[in-house]
């Protein structure tokens, strides 16, 4: 036996088992590790006593793979991997990317766009309505609503009428997936299990749920853009578990019923899952090609939170995760980071002891836990609310436990630091710490922008918070006598950029000598509601209409602004300074972001990179400018969750 879940009928035979209760279809290879929902969802159901079989990747061109196991007992369950399939395979200029992190070998193609729909359909066509099939992971919980999708350019129904599966299982899922289970086990219709938090279904308008907050009809969002508005506001409303309605959407003859979400795990449950008895590597299958990348930057990274109040408008995690924080205990954490330590390739550094945010280890405020959170309002942004608890202690006391620990050289912060919240602390006690102890060379934060007319759309602090954290940074840095330097994400085009936003930009990071290797486009992904103001121009919150710089011309021209110092964008960007009414940064004056075009004849390029090099502030003591210099694509790189599906 693998120690894995079995993917083969003989390593199944080899549990003693003929047919599994449940075969989990994945999207993504097979790595058996607590940052892949696959791997923590068919450990939960072992852990409880039921028999699972993963078919990884199958070929959705023949029906051999999905006939691997057969019929399970119970039910077949639906994954596209870790994130949505389409983000997956393409950038946000709808490119096809080429690799894929989260397959054998990172080789693309090894998955279907809309993979959650295909392999339902699949497994349909194969075994029709004896079996149940339930839904769940990224794709199908930010795609449970009638959704714009980007790819298509056209608002899609709900993913559980397009794929014809019987349930969706929206959010992390535990607590779902085992009431399901127990029910489907004592014989209960899956037809008749309506009642699951954090479960969506699909019954008759006269069977809906009385109570409930209706949102416009999937038509309704299709052919009205303010339906979609108001549509994306009551289902951001009614996200709370603890005063969230359920909400019904007609689609044609039927309605979707999304029930509550599911109650956030408690901190037992939470180290529970973390006990589970992980391979915390991908399956050997996979070792000629490579093995999947994907577990590099997780092999040695430590989860010690879920959820995230912060509340980004581009970002998917209030949608999917929630606002509301659940944290390991202490002890659990540094029972597994014992447990690294013990790896053979183990080298002596915690690559990262994060979450979605790392440093909220507490709800934002008391009156959360009984009230749940502010309904359209933002804990952080524009300013931290006056209610906000803000306290490092215990985020503090776990990371000097870990630095103690024998075969530990250092511990790495790498996940995203809310540096608004980090200066809304008045001790400055975790501050120091994590200059001196926790930056591994480059401290990634993410500021996105300096325009605050943007950063309001983004659901961002303003620029001034940054500015306040770069230069403590820049001083405890100095005062250590240490070089380290701050990485920024930034963001161009999203809903509410002009391209006098993105001049702006382009000016400060001029200013700051921050020279960006690599900046992301706005990607809009589904559920959130920055592609909610995408699609429809409208603010869902306050229904006023925002700019949305859609056309590839204008995009161009806002992602050359945020690298101005590459000669390969002084065409771009001088037809962009001189729509945007700024010709005077033009030329060859200390505050031109281009210079002028030439009217000669000679080698204009390399004229043109020579004036470049002339332009490029000096570098300075706080290290701001060579930080950005030094930066390379991948350390620029955004991940998955940030505008698209994943983090931040």
């Amino acid at each position: 036996m693998t120690g894995f879940i079995p993917v083969t009928p003989e390593e199944l035979a080899e549990q003693g088992i003929t047919q599994p209760d449940f075969v989990y279809i994945n999207g993504d290879a097979y790595v058996d590790h607590p940052s892949f929902g696959a791997a923590i969802i068919t450990r939960i159901l072992e852990a409880n006593g039921y028999s699972v079989a993963m078919i990884a990747q199958p070929d959705w061109k023949t029906d051999a793979d999905f006939m691997r196991f057969g019929k399970p007992r119970l039910a077949f369950l639906v994954s596209s991997g870790n994130i949505d399939s389409m983000v997956a395979h393409y950038t946000s200029a709808k490119k096809r990317r080429s690799d894929d992190a989260y397959s054998a070998g990172n080789k693309a193609g090894k998955r279907p766009d809309r993979a959650v729909t295909v392999y339902c359909k699949k497994l349909r066509q194969i075994y029709g309505n004896e079996i149940p099939v339930l839904i769940g992971g990224l794709e199908a919980s930010l795609r449970r609503f009638a959704h714009y999708d980007y790819w298509d350019d056209s608002v899609h129904p709900s993913v559980l009428l397009e794929s014809g599966a019987d349930l969706l299982m929206f959010g992390m899922g535990e607590h779902s997936m085992i009431e399901i289970a127990n029910l489907l086990r004592d014989g209960v219709p899956v037809s008749e299990i309506t009642e699951v938090r954090g479960t969506c279904y699909l019954t008759t308008p006269d069977k809906t749920p009385f109570g409930s907050a209706e949102c416009p009809s999937f038509e309704q969002c299709r052919d009205k853009k303010e339906s979609y508005a108001r549509a994306c506001r009551i289902q951001y409303d009614q996200q709370d578990e603890v005063y969230g309605k359920r909400i019904i959407q007609r689609h044609g003859d039927k309605m979707l019923v999304q029930n509550p979400p599911a109650l956030s795990l408690t901190q037992e449950e939470l180290d529970a899952v973390y006990k589970l008895p992980f391979m915390r590597t991908y399956h050997p299958m996979y070792e000629a090609e490579g093995g999947v990348p994907a577990i590099k930057e997780v092999r040695f990274s430590i989860t010690h939170n879920r959820g995230c109040f912060g509340f980004c408008n581009f970002c998917s995690i209030a949608l999917h995760q929630g606002r509301r924080m659940t944290v390991r205990s202490e002890e659990s954490v540094i029972e597994e980071a014992k447990y690294l330590t013990t790896l053979p390739d183990f080298k002596g550094y915690l690559h990262d002891v994060g979450g979605p945010t790392a440093n909220f280890r507490q709800p934002s405020c008391e009156k959360q836990l009984k009230y749940g959170l502010c309904k359209g309002k933002k804990c952080l942004a524009p300013e931290p609310c006056k209610n906000l608890t803000v306290d490092h202690t215990a985020y503090l006391h776990l990371l000097r436990k870990l630095r103690a620990l024998p075969k530990i050289k250092r511990v790495f912060i790498r996940s995203g630091i809310r540096y608004d919240y980090l200066l809304a602390d008045k001790d400055d006690t975790f501050f120091r710490e994590l200059v001196r102890y926790h930056v591994s060379g480059q401290l990634k934060v993410a500021p996105e922008h300096c325009s605050n007319a943007v950063l309001d759309k983004m659901g961002k602090p303003h620029i001034e918070a940054y500015k306040a954290f770069q230069k403590r940074f820049y001083e405890l840095t100095k005062s250590m006598n240490m070089e380290q330097y701050l990485v920024p994400y930034l963001m161009s085009s999203h809903p509410g950029s002009t391209v006098k936003d993105a001049v702006k930009l382009a000016c400060f990071l001029k200013e700051e000598g921050i020279h960006p290797e690599q900046v992301q486009d706005f990607y809009p992904t589904p559920g959130t509601i920055s592609t909610c103001m995408f699609y429809t121009g409208l603010d869902p919150y306050t229904m006023e209409p925002v700019y949305v710089p859609r056309s590839p011309k204008e995009k161009a021209e806002q992602r050359a602004l945020l690298q101005y110092f590459k000669p390969e964008n002084y065409a771009v960007i001088r037809t962009a300074l001189r729509k945007a009414g700024r010709p005077d940064l033009i030329g060859s004056g200390p505050h031109c972001l281009v210079p002028a075009e030439l009217k000669t004849g000679g080698n204009q390029t390399a004229r043109n990179a020579g004036n470049a090099r002339n332009q490029k502030p000096q570098q300075r003591h706080t290290g701001n400018d060579r930080n950005r210099r030094q930066g390379t694509a991948k350390s620029m790189k955004k991940d998955n969750s940030r505008g698209r599906n994943g983090r931040r």
